[in-house]
């Protein structure tokens, strides 16, 4: 099983904290447990690490956020860059054809899409990874 992360967006949903240079998955709004603050990509991106799926995600993003990921989440996640902006579904077509085409996985691999954004309890990430 495979996870694409969906990181794209124009900031415009949770403006003036968010902007075209810092989309809201960015914006550390969010209580990490541990007296600090973290973005909603840091959070869904601990919550895959800790039911061990981080290595089987990658991330399909436009250039502008890798620098942003990057610094979040590590210079090491993989990640897939989209020439240009053209919203959900190439996005994810292109992912799927780098996973096929690139990491070889096989045709019927299951593979699930996770919006970068996507507030959920660890337990659903349990889940995906029992499935």
């Amino acid at each position: 099983m495979k996870f694409i992360l969906l990181s794209g967006g124009s900031g415009k949903r949770l403006w003036p904290v968010s902007n075209d240079s810092r989309s809201k998955q960015f914006v550390k709004l969010l209580d990490s447990g541990n007296d600090c603050m973290e973005s909603m990509i840091q959070r869904v991106w601990r919550q895959l690490e800790v039911s061990g799926l981080a290595g089987d995600t990658l991330i399909a993003t436009e250039h502008s956020q890798v620098e942003v990921l990057q610094s979040q989440l590590g210079e090491f996640v993989k990640i897939v860059i989209e020439p240009e902006r053209r919203d959900t579904f190439p996005a994810i077509a292109l992912a799927t054809t780098y996973l096929y085409s690139v990491e070889n996985i096989g045709i019927d691999e299951v593979v699930i899409v996770i919006p970068a954004d996507l507030f959920a309890e660890q337990i659903f990430f349990r889940r995906l990874r029992d499935l």
